[in-house]
């Protein structure tokens, strides 16, 4: 299986995830992902609806030559992260072979790089984008270091999915006089909280991601919410 990465270190992990916790428009997303893993490199990108496919951040050329493939194709660990919602890991890219991503396999084996590690970037039932982790040596992730990134990736996703709908916020200000009274929002929020089994906040970012995916208003997500003709538990 070849060696470990050496991202077991606590100090680490807590020290990436005050980071990403505290950050804030164009702070460093990526950064942290390599302190507390030990990979060599990481990449963050959003993939398809509702946020379109883009490089957010990476900490090299090679980082972002490995999400440039990927989106360029359509297919690669990242995808297959992001589909599954589960980690995805190639711990030795150049001497393993597969019948997945074919078309990204052989175009991130021309790269100098050996393991690649994907981990989905979701919130809820909206989906977000992916990390990408890679290494230049033959090495697998830490059941340790898997768990800590999983962590981190939960905070990005919020962070990037919060970014998405800074634009559309202006949509909310019309709530409280409106139609769709902020009684109705907290409703809502309440409502989906209890079938996904969440926080308020977090429920409001679901409600707030499934209007700008669909392309429509936030009011009119949570009248459906609460007429029971939206239930995202399915």
């Amino acid at each position: 299986m070849g060696a470990v990465l050496p991202g077991d270190d606590r100090g680490d992990f807590a020290s990436a995830l005050s980071r990403l916790s505290a950050a804030g428009p164009g702070d460093d997303l990526c950064g942290p992902f390599v302190g507390a893993s030990g990979a060599s490199g990481a990449a963050i990108s959003t993939l398809g609806r509702p946020l379109g496919s883009q490089t957010i951040c990476a900490t090299s050329a090679v980082a972002a030559r490995i999400d440039e493939i990927q989106i360029d194709l359509g297919e690669g660990p990242c995808w297959e992260a992001l589909r599954t919602r589960q980690p995805v890991m190639e711990p030795d890219l150049q001497r393993r072979g597969g019948a997945e991503w074919p078309g990204a396999r052989e175009a991130l084996r021309a790269l100098d790089i050996a393991g690649i590690y994907a981990f989905p970037l979701f919130v809820g039932n909206v989906s977000v984008g992916s990390v990408d982790l890679y290494s230049h040596d033959s090495q697998r992730l830490s059941r340790g270091a898997v768990e800590d990134v999983a962590v981190l990736a939960a905070v990005v996703s919020r962070h990037l999915l919060r970014r998405a709908m800074d634009d559309v916020d202006s949509a909310d200000e019309g709530l409280a006089d409106g139609p769709y009274s902020r009684r109705e929002m907290h409703q809502a929020s309440g409502m989906v909280a209890a079938q996904l089994s969440v926080g308020v906040d977090d429920a409001l970012l679901i409600i707030r991601g499934h209007a700008f995916s669909s392309g429509r208003s936030v009011g009119e997500v949570a009248v459906d919410v609460v007429a029971r003709r939206l239930n995202f538990n399915h």
